[in-house]
């Protein structure tokens, strides 16, 4: 049975402020956390879980501290509308495990806000084998529970670094950083990359122009329809889907 002190504090990690100070995030679900077990770089601290779960996957959790629960404890630390099963706390990884390496692409998000665009960016990052992305400071929290099921499981695989892009981009003059625009070469005729980094900027506003200055190219998915703009991560799946081709 869970105690009320533990609950609460599962309960905390929902704030930012409390995951940040702690070091940790939750992640929920079958999918996600059978994921988080089998990600060598990741320590899983904890796991909440159905018994029923816990038989089927006595194997994975080996050497993993886990806690059988009844459906309602799960229901008071889930942060799902539907609790599924199971629920782990999984340690954060350090700044100090992000090292870039310059000979892979990677991508930077400029300013993307929306834990549903963050995640999905970073589940499709993951399909093209894109491994590192540097976010600016005031993207959405990759940590949020709304991010992690949405990469489902591909947050234990991409590197996430937050910084001062304008800072990072001048530390690494030496890649080539190919931004998405609407004025810039029509992407159909630039050839596949095998490095630099793909920028991608705000659902509404775009690249910010102290970063769009320091774009090596431009680059834009041609539009045939009406339509203002693209959703942040469609348009990055077009890009990389044409750059790493």
């Amino acid at each position: 049975m869970l105690n009320k002190s533990e609950v609460k504090y599962i309960q905390s990690l929902s704030q930012k402020k409390f995951r940040d100070e702690e070091g940790v995030y939750l992640a929920e679900g079958p999918k996600i956390v059978g994921e988080a077990l089998t990600a060598r770089r990741l320590e899983v601290k904890k796991i909440y879980a159905l018994q029923e779960w816990l038989g089927l996957n006595e194997e994975l959790c080996k050497n993993v501290d886990c806690e059988a629960v009844a459906g309602f404890e799960l229901e008071k630390i889930s942060q799902l509308k539907t609790p599924n099963q199971v629920l782990a706390i999984v340690a954060q990884p350090g700044v100090e495990h992000f090292k870039f390496k310059t000979d892979r692409p990677g991508i930077i998000l400029d300013g993307i806000q929306d834990p549903g665009n963050l995640g999905t960016i970073i589940r499709i990052a993951d399909w093209f084998g894109v491994h590192q992305v540097i976010c600016s400071k005031d993207c959405a929290d990759a940590y949020n529970s709304k991010v992690v099921q949405a990469t489902m499981g591909s947050i234990f695989r991409v590197k996430l670094l937050y910084t001062d892009l304008e800072s990072w981009m001048d530390a690494h003059k030496e890649l080539a950083f190919y931004g998405a625009a609407l004025n810039g070469a029509p992407l159909k005729n630039r050839p596949a990359i095998s490095n630099g980094l793909v920028v991608i900027g705000n659902e509404s506003k775009g690249i910010r122009p102290e970063v769009m200055n320091r774009l090596t190219e431009r680059i834009t998915i041609e539009k045939w329809g009406d339509a203002e703009s693209l959703n942040a991560a469609v348009a990055t799946g077009i890009i990389l889907s044409h750059l790493r081709g």
